[in-house]
């Protein structure tokens, strides 16, 4: 087989344009890595190559323009980075093996303080793989999975297995399996779109992480947190999440949470709390948060102690709190240093106009009591027999139902989140359409507040 290349060093720049090809089939990139020095930049013309690739010293490789395909034998991963300081910038890479042991990825790095942007991965098992890889940038890639294979035997979309201080943002994710972060601290995950996959953003024993401005909608679950501890959630939008969980957040054994300023919205659960705070001597705050049209906004535990809900917004939920499996939520706080939650239920009227409810509202319904007990029964949601049972409930005191929640000092208005796209739509929703919703509500409470005013 004869091989004709063509080395350009560009003066001044340091930069290598190589061009190889081979007298059959497609050309090949790891001659041109075996003749780069080591940091080099090497840029590559329009074209398919074939993979798979493997780069063991530090390179900059940039495709020159689209169509730039790095293409495997669907056999195995198609581009290993085994050098620090690479970076790979561009390219289309695809074709994939389907081995979920042997965890077959379109980027596989296993390297240090790597940058991988502006890449598309796609027809891959997994994505991205970071193995060991400390500050590393994950950027601007979009990575779509094996659409033939259902949904759990597809890989991850991005992956970090035992990689500190990574930068992950601005990805596009579709159709894959999780984006997770398994034994990681000290994460940035920001400004992702993550759809269509079993779990939006994964935690696994991962800790002092940052996530925000993040779009997550379409999955079975928006956010999962478990076992880690120091994790700030600030202006994600979390929405259509309708698996067979259907949690928006859920939170499981997780110590040192912040959730601010995020929106909620057409999930079937919104916010799911188990043993979180797993330490007495932590409290969790959720403040700012819009909860809107979920089936359940809140959904804890029996056990669940020391979590604090301030100035947030419940929209027209199905349940706005819900304790799985019975009972009330002592130990929790709906109302702190004064200030509380606004509820589009709430039933009192603010006779001093100061902003605040003068009746305290207490989450109350004997049919959501037995709904918590036994979920089945929200098929006889909105039917006569939930009108009789909240009747009955009323008229005859002795099956008077358990208080969930109470807050002292409700909103007469809404609190409105700073998330980064506040009014984006779930799935079945225009942006239209959910913003008029949203601004209705608001100008509902409103115009209660003056109907309030006038009769005093």
């Amino acid at each position: 087989m004869i091989r004709i290349f063509t080395i350009l060093l560009l003066a001044g720049c340091g930069a290598v344009v190589l061009a190889a090809h081979t007298t059959a089939g497609m050309p090949t990139l790891q001659s041109r890595i075996a003749t780069a020095a080591p940091g080099d930049t090497v840029h590559v013309g329009p074209g398919r190559y074939a993979g798979p690739i493997v780069i063991d010293k530090p390179l900059i490789l940039i495709a020159d323009g689209p169509g730039v395909i790095i293409e495997g034998t669907g056999d195995g991963d198609v581009v290993k980075i085994l050098a620090a300081g690479t970076t790979l910038r561009g390219f289309v890479i695809r074709r994939t093996g389907i081995n979920l042991d042997q965890e077959n990825a379109g980027i596989v790095l296993a390297a240090a303080g790597a940058v991988i942007e502006d890449n598309l991965v796609e027809d891959a098992l997994f994505g991205i793989t970071l193995r060991n890889a400390s500050d590393a940038v994950i950027r601007h890639n979009e990575v779509a999975g094996k659409l033939d294979l259902a949904i759990a035997r597809r890989g991850d979309g991005i992956k970090l297995w035992n990689s500190d201080r990574a930068v992950i943002e601005r990805n596009h994710v579709r159709d894959c399996r999780d984006l997770v972060m398994w034994y990681s601290k000290d994460l940035v995950v920001r400004r992702n779109k993550v759809e269509r996959c079993r779990y939006g953003i994964h935690f696994m024993y991962a800790g002092q992480a940052t996530v925000e401005a993040n779009d997550l909608r379409d999955n079975s679950v928006g956010i999962f947190l478990m076992y880690g501890q120091g994790l700030k959630l600030n202006r994600n939008v979390v929405a259509h999440n309708r698996g067979p969980s259907g949690f928006g957040l859920g939170l499981k054994d997780v110590d040192g949470v912040e959730v601010h300023d995020n929106v909620f919205a057409d999930n079937r659960v919104a916010l799911h709390v188990d043993n979180s705070p797993s330490r007495d001597d932590l409290t969790h705050t959720y403040r700012r948060n819009v909860f809107a049209y979920n089936d359940v906004a809140l959904g804890l535990m029996p056990s669940v102690r020391n979590n604090r809900f301030v100035e947030n917004s419940f929209f027209d939920n199905v349940e706005q709190v819900a304790v799985f499996g019975g009972g009330n939520l002592r130990g929790n706080a709906f109302t702190v240093e004064g200030v509380g939650n606004y509820w589009s239920d709430y039933r009192g009227y603010d006779a001093n106009g100061d902003g605040v409810g003068d009746v305290t509202h207490k989450s109350q319904s004997l049919f959501e009591n037995l709904m918590d007990r036994e979920p089945r029964l929200r098929l006889f949601l909105f039917s006569p027999a939930q009108q009789a049972v909240e009747l009955a409930s009323r008229a005859f005191p002795v099956v008077k139902p358990q208080v969930r929640a109470i807050d002292t000092a409700p909103l007469m208005r809404p609190v409105h989140a700073q998330a980064t796209a506040l009014m984006a739509a779930p799935s079945g929703w225009s942006a239209g359409g959910l913003c008029a919703a949203l601004g209705l509500l608001a100008a509902g409470a409103c115009v209660v507040s003056l109907a309030q005013r006038e009769l005093r």
